[in-house]
């Protein structure tokens, strides 16, 4: 008999500055201009930036909470 995969279902732990894009519906320069001007915490792993997305939704929230 044949084995099964697995599919896993969790989120990422890191995502993707383009990853990061889509979740917001905006384009890669505007998630780096948020990166570099307006304080979302990055990493740079293996030259490529990487967003926890704990730390996108607690940006979002500061975000939000100084805009009202």
């Amino acid at each position: 008999m044949g084995r099964r995969k697995k599919i896993s279902t969790a989120q990422p732990v890191l995502l993707s500055v383009a990853d990061v894009a889509i979740q917001l519906g905006v384009c890669r320069t505007t998630v780096y201009k948020y990166i570099y001007s307006e304080g979302l915490p990055s990493m740079l792993l293996g030259g490529s930036r990487r967003i926890h997305p704990e730390s996108l939704q607690t940006w979002l929230k500061q975000l939000e909470a100084t805009s009202l």
